[in-house]
């Protein structure tokens, strides 16, 4: 019983020590990855980098710290640990293949991060859809379009079409076509729609405004009408510049047409 009891003692206390270190290697290394990611996102934020990109890479570093800490741990306690690293190993590839179309989106959005194509704020079209970036996150990102409604767009599809940012310039460019009559006075059509863009302080000096003859359509002589505006102008600017074009053309007696076809018909006699 005696011998029982010694054995018992020696086991303990072998398996306490190998216990207390294991403990000991634990708290040190939760120490130690504390301080690392805390050092890793000081620097990250002195040079600027974005919020998401870094809480996203800190979590993977601790991630891959925690699972090399558990393995030492495991390790000091006498498991064979190169078995659990092959299933870890094995486990980690079937998942990647079960969530192909997922990690396409996390890539992606690491790529939107990193390469800022536009920012939360932004008014962009991608993906045949055109809105206001409210979010950008790691799987997906979210538009805010006219109507208020949100759309989800996963970010794949935005990496994999083209991005127009429309707010990427602190300026833009108007794009209107006004049509005028045949009949009516090309000059005095094209002073007046110079002085619409004159009078509204909006339009920018520079780049200068540009009114130019563009066609001779159809039913229409056509001009293009240009001007810039700061980028915040934009909208309220476009809706306005259009009814006042009309407005100041219907004051001068200038009509704007619409498609119209002239038949002539001949009367034959007989003889």
């Amino acid at each position: 019983m005696e011998g029982l009891t010694d054995k018992f003692l020696e086991l303990g206390s072998a398996y306490g020590i190998k216990l207390l270190v294991a403990v000991v290697i634990f708290i040190i290394g939760r120490i130690v990855i504390g301080m690392t990611t805390g050092f890793i996102k000081r620097v990250m934020n002195r040079a600027g980098t974005d919020d998401i990109l870094t809480r996203f890479i800190l979590n993977i570093i601790k991630t891959a710290l925690l699972v090399i800490l558990i393995i030492m741990v495991l390790n000091q306690l006498g498991v064979e640990t190169t078995s659990f690293v092959a299933v870890l190993a094995a486990a980690g590839l079937a998942i990647g293949f079960a969530l192909q179309g997922s990690l396409s989106n996390f890539a992606s959005g690491i790529l939107l991060i990193i390469f800022h194509p536009f920012k939360s704020g932004d008014f962009i079209e991608a993906n045949g859809k055109t809105g206001v970036v409210e979010e950008i996150g790691i799987f997906s990102s979210t538009l805010r379009v006219f109507d208020n409604s949100k759309i989800i767009i996963p970010n794949s599809g935005i990496t994999g079409t083209t991005i127009i940012n429309y707010s990427s310039r602190k300026s833009r460019r108007v794009d209107l076509v006004i049509g005028i009559g045949y009949d009516d006075d090309l000059k005095r059509a094209k002073n007046v729609l110079e002085k619409v863009l004159t009078d509204d302080p909006r339009v920018l000096k520079d780049p200068a405004p540009l009114v130019a003859v563009s066609e001779l359509a159809d039913s229409s002589v056509n001009f293009v009408v240009r001007p810039w505006v700061k980028d915040a102008d934009y909208w309220d600017f476009y809706w306005d510049i259009t009814e006042k074009v009309k407005l100041a053309l219907d004051a001068e007696g200038i009509s704007i047409p619409y498609p119209q076809r002239d038949i002539h018909m001949k009367q034959s006699h007989a003889a």
